[in-house]
């Protein structure tokens, strides 16, 4: 029982529901305590996920040899392919559930979070997509020149990360988590606009399994794997989604999460997860085209037509792959979609907005449990293309 309290899963789960009842009850001023401390530790999770992609991505790159590229190709492929299918299934339930829902919209009444005391700024290296793309460029060029320096340098590189991601990342996210619910609940989220929308989210999460499904399937069949030997490992990283709304502060998690399952190449698992938890949003993806559609419905009367919904599944897909795995990062990127093609409005946007906040843990989650999913599938392709499994000495 004691290895069961000191688990993982059943810290995040407890701070989760610590975090909802401190915010039911606390006075403003613990709050602005509350808040701080957030902002800090979200400050230095922060910092630390363009080192860890650069730490895994780029010195898996260079293990996979003279097949790098190929593997990067497949992995944009499938990660593309992924988010543009469930947005399309998004896309179908939309019109035939939608017109059927007694939706009335009520975004009013929250109560504001005190401000921060004082904030303590730790600006990253580099955004997340600069260390994404230099982690690419990096791990493919040391390939071509065959730099065994380099190559050196990074493998002693990705040992430091993994040291920062177990001894300061990981420990640290229980705390993050209980701060991030403390404040949805103090604000009146989590019990004053969640009710509202309460059949929509349901829908949408229903989905979200759904797909899931179908990717691991998916994935399973291809690679002559038994899926579940990757899907039991994920409850942690789901968890610290939910609670951290964001792919990348999940990443770590995520990683360790990986490493447990028998069936993925530890390689495979070094180059997909960090790369996939960036590109990878499908869970998002399936959420922004059925809220839009539920948003166009509540303010306009209308669905959009199948046109516009067509165009705006293939282009969010792409917007997507370069969206930062952040809170709410697939929204924010794809706003100029929602405006252009299905015409919205500013008040069509703030409602989009703020719904799309409202389920973004579960959305998070989805992604980074697909990620498994989609690593399974690389781990498939290297062993029908033959590709040579490299041994890396890392475990998390």
């Amino acid at each position: 029982m004691s290895k069961v309290f000191k688990s993982l899963p059943f810290r995040l789960l407890l701070a989760l529901v610590i975090g909802i009842l401190v915010g039911l009850v606390a006075p403003a001023g613990l709050m602005t305590v509350i808040v701080t401390l957030k902002y800090i530790m979200g400050q230095l999770i922060n910092f630390c996920v363009p080192l860890i992609i650069i730490g895994f991505i780029a010195p898996s790159i260079t293990k996979l040899g003279n097949s790098a590229s190929r593997m990067l190709t497949v992995a944009l492929i499938i990660a593309y392919v992924s988010s543009i299918l469930a947005a399309l299934i998004s896309m179908l339930a939309g019109f035939g559930i939608i017109p059927h829902l007694n939706i009335v919209s009520n975004v009013d009444g929250l109560k504001e979070l005190p401000a921060v005391a004082f904030q303590l700024d730790i600006p990253q290296i580099m955004p997340v997509m600069s260390a994404l793309v230099i982690s690419v460029l990096l791990g493919l060029s040391a390939v071509w020149t065959k730099a065994t320096t380099v190559i050196k340098l990074l493998d002693e590189f990705q040992k430091i990360v993994l040291q920062i991601v177990t001894k300061v990342v990981i420990p640290i996210l229980p705390f993050f988590i209980a701060t991030t619910f403390c404040g949805l609940a103090y604000d009146g989220t989590i019990t004053g606009q969640f009710p509202v929308f309460v059949k929509v989210i349901l829908i949408v999460m229903l989905g979200h399994y759904i797909w899931l499904a179908v990717l691991y399937g998916t994935a399973g069949a291809y690679s002559g794997e038994n899926p579940m030997e990757v899907l039991k490992h994920y409850g942690p990283a789901y968890l610290t989604a939910v609670g951290t709304m964001s792919s990348a502060a999940t990443l770590s998690v995520a990683l360790s999460c990986a490493k447990k399952s028998k069936v993925l190449r530890s390689d495979m698992v070094d180059f997909g997860i960090p790369l996939f938890a960036n590109i990878h949003l499908c869970g998002s993806v399936l959420t922004e085209t059925f809220f839009v559609m539920v948003v166009s419905k509540i303010l306009y009367g209308s669905l959009p037509s199948l046109g516009s919904m067509v165009l705006f599944c293939l282009l969010l897909g792409v917007f997507a792959i370069g969206a930062p795995g952040v809170p709410g990062g697939t929204v924010m990127a794809s706003l100029g979609l929602i405006t252009s093609v299905l015409g919205f409005d500013a008040t069509g946007t703030a409602l989009m907005l703020t719904i799309f906040a409202l389920q973004d843990s579960f959305g998070t989650a989805c992604n980074v449990t697909g990620d498994g999913a989609l690593t399974l599938m690389l781990t498939g392709y290297a062993k029908k293309h033959n590709i040579k499994e490299e041994k890396i000495d890392v475990a998390l």
